[in-house]
């Protein structure tokens, strides 16, 4: 018998001649013989049991670490609440964290297909690629990915096909727009340089956008490619001789999300404007932030889990895109380089750091 079940045999004159309870406290046995005695004595003959509560099981990829995640696995345990489940009474969530490394993420996600969860919770391009390609059959819902149809993870938004869904950032589009605003930190100037991961699936996609956005600005790009923490530092050791006027960050999970403060560190020191795909490298010291809301999205994704845990097949649920844009800006990164803000910069700004 499972924990918190009950069972009771009674007599025909509605006398409990057996009694199991399990999981309960003394005085709440007590009180739910008599509750249950009083009743019984108009259904003899009869056994109750209350049934069994299935408790879902949901495996949580985390690209970085909870620290840097936290305001993510906030949002997406609000949305769950939301949606009537208790961590830890009708839902367990196992939060396994990759440490910034595409081997470990393809390590958790053997790990939940084995223990065979009941769905998956992805963010970034690697890991819902990872998931596609360890299981068919386990639900996957990518809380915030950049653009599942462009790298092969779903066949369309709308109808998405196979066994994985979820939310939109929209990156590939927001690329002209952090250009634009990159540009009015640097009035003059058009030399930009691109920190990328050559090893993130994404990159290709996001590439493709930045170039095409600078063709129409009339903005010199040049790519510094950086997989490893040694190429990090090889990276901005040729821009600091290539003196680009700004740099522009590209998206990347796991491993330039997992490594933030390293990064905004190292554009410090060459003292150069840096607009960044995520808001929490603002937070902790860079310069500009332009992207979608991703905790937003991460609480949107309750509702995804929600539909499927009732039966809904995500292949009928379409990519929700996102809705909620950010702009941040820390001034005293802007003191620290010189840079007097615009009025208008601050007007638009969502969110300012002193």
């Amino acid at each position: 018998m499972l924990p918190g079940t009950l069972s009771l045999t009674l007599s025909a004159h509605g006398r409990i001649l057996t009694a199991q309870i399990l999981g309960v406290g003394m005085n709440n046995r007590r009180r739910l013989v008599v509750a249950l005695g009083a009743g019984a004595l108009a259904a003899p003959h009869l056994a109750f049991t209350q049934p069994s509560r299935k408790v879902f099981q949901i495996g949580y990829v985390g690209n970085s670490s909870l620290a840097t995640e936290a305001a993510y696995v906030e949002a997406f345990q609000q949305g769950l609440r939301e949606r009537g489940y208790i961590e830890g009474n009708n839902i367990v969530v196992s939060y396994l964290w990759a440490g910034g490394s595409n081997e470990k993420v393809s390590e958790i996600i053997a790990e939940f297909v084995k223990r065979n969860v009941d769905v998956i919770v992805t963010s970034g391009t690697f890991a819902p690629l990872a998931a596609k390609k360890a299981t068919s059959t386990i639900p996957i819902v990518m809380a915030s990915v950049g653009d599942p149809v462009g790298t092969g993870i779903v066949a369309s938004l709308l109808r998405p096909g196979g066994n994985i869904t979820g939310f939109s950032s929209l990156e590939e589009g927001l690329q002209g727009k952090r250009l634009e605003i990159l540009r009015e930190f640097i009035p003059g100037h058009n030399r930009v340089a691109v920190l990328a991961n050559p090893l993130q699936p994404y990159t290709r996609v996001t590439l493709r956008a930045v170039r095409s956005a600078a063709e129409v600005q009339r903005i010199s790009l040049q790519v510094f490619e950086a997989g490893t923490l040694g190429d990090l530092d090889s990276a901005f050791a040729a821009m600091a001789k290539a003196k680009p006027d700004a740099l522009m960050v590209l998206p990347d999970k796991p491993f330039f999300y997992s490594n933030i403060a390293t990064i905004v560190r190292l554009a410090e020191r060459l003292r150069i404007p840096a607009i960044y795909p995520f808001l929490e490298f603002v937070e902790k010291g860079g310069l500009v932030y332009y992207g979608t809301n991703v905790p937003s999205m991460f609480r949107r994704a309750g509702s995804y889990i929600d539909m499927i845990l009732k039966g809904a097949k995500p292949s009928d649920l379409p990519i929700e895109q996102a809705t909620r844009f950010e702009f941040a800006l820390n001034m005293k990164a802007a003191k620290a380089l010189g840079i007097k803000v615009p009025e208008s910069i601050l007007l638009r700004a969502d969110r300012v750091i002193e």
